[in-house]
């Protein structure tokens, strides 16, 4: 078992201590699973892949990830950890002025020495590593470009193409199709997808694109308030509990994936053909 939450509770990063993220939250991912996390916005998707890159600090509950528990383990060992873990934010921080060779081969640091890190910034260490991992999201004429000349589309895939260069065991995604349209959405995706199950890494991945979710990955979380409202498996999704799980929501994901300022309204919803 890679990951293992038992009533895990969790505040918001920053908020009053009285405001929970996660509510008694139960999870067990196995090692080379795809799960995608679904839900409203507020919901607790980010909060959950926070926690698990060790990132939020369980307030209550027991984390166990590769068997050990990150929060009783000592700085240093719980930094190798993470080393582990790729946690690939919706918006990657991806300083402005840096070049996309640099912001790619950052995914390597956790395996180099502050003297090769140093020595990487003034000539990359390894450009051809960054060039294949961007070319395998179409971005390779981008690698000598500067950040702040990409699109938000094309910083997200500067993202995952950082994701594809680290030895990640686990991959903790956010929103990564957000700034894509469909045609590129559907290739990165793949890509992740593929990576993923090539080396039998772990990928989490939250999605606005309910469609998407259940099309493409074989377990399904849906997240609401911060409490599971559903794992099933791919095949026992239905439409109602898409439905319920968005209802009264002042947001709903549409069929391209971005939310909508409607409310949901709590109809009867028809089987899927």
């Amino acid at each position: 078992m890679t990951i293992q939450l038992h009533n895990i509770s969790v505040h918001h990063s920053g908020a009053a201590r009285s405001a929970l993220a996660l509510r008694e939250l139960n999870l067990s991912i196995t090692q080379g699973e795809q799960v995608a996390l679904i839900g409203p916005s507020g919901a607790g998707k980010t909060s959950l892949l926070h926690t698990l890159a060790c990132a939020l600090k369980p307030e209550s509950g027991k984390l166990s990830i590769f068997g050990e528990d990150p929060w009783q383990l000592s700085s240093s060992a719980r930094h190798a950890m993470r080393a582990r873990l790729f946690l690939a934010p919706q918006t990657p921080p991806l300083p402005p002025r840096q070049r996309v060779v640099n912001a790619v081969l950052a995914g390597l640091l956790p395996q180099w020495s502050i003297w090769q890190a140093m020595r990487s910034l003034v000539r990359p260490i390894a450009p051809d590593v960054a060039y294949e991992a961007l070319a395998r999201f179409k971005l390779q004429d981008k690698l000598y470009a500067r950040v702040d000349h990409l699109s938000g589309g094309e910083r997200q895939r500067c993202g995952m193409a950082r994701a594809l260069v680290s030895n990640a065991e686990v991959f903790l995604v956010d929103e990564p199709l957000s700034a894509l349209d469909p045609t590129l959405a559907l290739q990165t995706l793949a890509v992740l997808q593929q990576e993923a199950g090539k080396r039998q890494a772990t990928l989490i991945c939250s999605l606005h694109q309910v469609e998407l979710a259940r099309a493409n990955f074989t377990r399904i979380v849906g997240l609401r308030d911060g409490r599971i409202v559903f794992d099933a498996a791919q095949q026992d999704v239905s439409d109602a509990m898409i439905e319920a799980l968005y209802r009264n929501s002042d947001k709903m994901p549409t069929p391209d994936g971005e939310p909508s300022e409607v409310a949901l309204i709590p109809t009867p919803v028809p089987p899927r053909c």
